[in-house]
């Protein structure tokens, strides 16, 4: 049983059409460090709401697909709801390896940071697990960019293991960002514009058949998004926009 000194920590599983994957994923998750785990369905066409209900996890499920942003902004509000104080997101594909978990949020815990990304570039591990050349050296372009416009010296952008506090999901304006791909950096700049502390951990990633991946054509869109973002993000703080959004709370 949890103490009640002790943060809540919860875990939320962005998932579409995940049943190939979603026991195994959920069979790696350290019990013993995290009290919640809330999978949020986005309209999935295979069995993997019936497959979290049998886990025994708290399952939401969206009528319609509202894309991978939109996805997110349901499993933060519910678990902000149900009083997480630290939330970690797990994509349910096991492409990220969920035991790392207390490695993820300790900067949180002891009190160094506001939000924890995995990082697949951080000891140069990303092309051990597969990750296609094409998409490494995107990934690395873009948050070279990012980082650039930003002030930031991340190491990457785009990493879906990621571990908020409360206090930041709180702080910035989640429900405003896209609900496709490029909410995980806009969720960045909004961390930015709050003064929020944001830090990196090393991760492994594997990339395997039945891994969710995103496409070339999907990836371009991506891209071009990440551009408009820096964009808006430049006329904001230059004072030649005002970007409600990029706002804090």
């Amino acid at each position: 049983m949890r103490s009640s000194q002790r943060p809540k920590i919860t875990v939320v599983m962005p998932a579409y059409n995940a049943a190939r994957t979603l026991a195994a994923c959920v069979a790696d998750i350290p019990r013993s460090v995290v009290d919640e785990i809330i999978l949020v369905d986005d309209a999935s066409q295979d069995d993997t709401v019936a497959i979290a209900r049998e886990l025994g996890l708290e399952v939401i499920r969206h009528p319609v697909n509202r894309g991978y942003g939109g996805n997110q902004k349901t499993c933060y509000r519910q678990a902000l709801s149900r009083g997480a104080d630290i939330v970690v997101m797990v994509h349910p594909d096991h492409q990220y390896d969920p035991r790392i978990i207390p490695q993820l949020v300790a900067p949180i815990l002891d009190g160094r940071a506001d939000a924890v990304f995995g990082s697949r570039m951080l000891g140069g591990r990303a092309r051990e697990g597969g990750m296609p050349l094409w998409k490494y050296l995107a990934n690395i372009a873009l948050t070279r960019l990012e980082n650039s416009v930003m002030g930031l010296q991340l190491t990457e952008f785009h990493s879906g293991f990621r571990a908020y506090s409360r206090h930041f999901l709180d702080r910035v304006r989640f429900e405003a960002n896209s609900d496709a791909f490029v909410f995980d950096s806009e969720i960045i700049a909004q961390g930015v514009l709050a003064g929020l502390r944001m830090v990196e951990i090393p991760i492994a990633t594997r990339y395997f058949p039945e891994a969710s991946q995103i496409g070339v054509l999907a990836s371009l869109r991506y891209g071009l998004a990440i551009l408009g973002l820096l964009v808006h993000f430049l006329a904001h703080v230059g004072g030649l926009r005002r970007c409600p959004a990029l706002l804090p709370r």
